[in-house]
């Protein structure tokens, strides 16, 4: 079984830039201003429930990169017809929250597919006292590892987790999974609500395969720069 893992060619296609806006007339501003050094995008609740999901179809028509971060978590039938429709959305990855039943139906439902299907492990928001808050035995660390070695064995093609943890994700699911890094941080740039962040360079250098980054070049004056900015910075590493 396979979650078709993603391979990226070049630096450009390494970097995800998640459309974190209201509005799909706010996330088409965006990939107008950033066409031509952007070709991944991640479309979350946000948009999705703005009428992103048809905007995932259209985008992923054109030829353009979708990362759908759905974090599926259901009954394993609901997950696997979610999977299955989700597959004909031509879209390349697709996020599913790392519940061991959870993503062998997801794995199941997409097989012979291209579709990406990417564990989420631990969110970059939390940290150890929120871990002992909603009630895991395990730090934040530990549950990422263990939670990449049931992603390997029922075959998933990537993980979800901070850069933090990327070297070591990296060392248990070896060269051909995609290791997929949000918390993404330019030096001196405000980590909101992040928790566990790295800079891109230091991602980079860390294993991951693909960068997230949305508010750093989102909420910049000059989107197309600060996105050349991490592009540049990426490549240096």
């Amino acid at each position: 079984m396979t979650g078709a893992a993603v391979h990226p060619t070049s630096i450009r296609e390494r970097l995800i830039v998640g459309l974190d806006v209201p509005s799909v007339r706010e996330a088409e501003q965006v990939v107008r201003e950033l066409d031509g050094i952007v070709s991944f995008y991640k479309i979350g609740y946000q948009l999705a429930f703005a009428g992103g999901l048809d905007f995932a179809r259209e985008l992923a028509s054109g030829g353009t990169k979708v990362f759908l971060d759905m974090k599926l978590l259901d009954i394993d039938h609901t997950v696997a017809r979610g999977v299955e429709n989700i597959v004909m959305m031509g879209v390349s990855m697709l996020t599913i929250h790392a519940y061991p039943k959870a993503m062998l139906a997801a794995v199941e439902a997409a097989m012979g597919s291209s579709l990406c299907l990417l564990a989420v492990s631990v969110l970059t928001s939390m940290d150890e006292q929120d871990m002992i808050d909603v009630g895991y035995e395990y730090d934040p660390h530990t549950l990422v590892l263990r939670r990449s070695e049931q992603a390997l064995h029922v075959g998933m093609g990537g993980i979800v987790c901070s850069a933090a943890e990327a070297e070591a994700v990296r060392r248990i699911v070896g060269p051909d999974m995609a290791v997929v890094t949000p918390g993404i941080r330019p030096a001196g740039s405000d980590h909101g609500d992040q928790k566990r962040v790295m800079t891109p360079a230091q991602a980079i250098r860390s294993g991951a395969s693909h960068l997230v980054v949305a508010r750093p070049i989102i909420g910049a004056s000059d989107r197309r720069a600060a996105a050349q900015e991490i592009l540049d910075e990426m490549r240096s590493a």
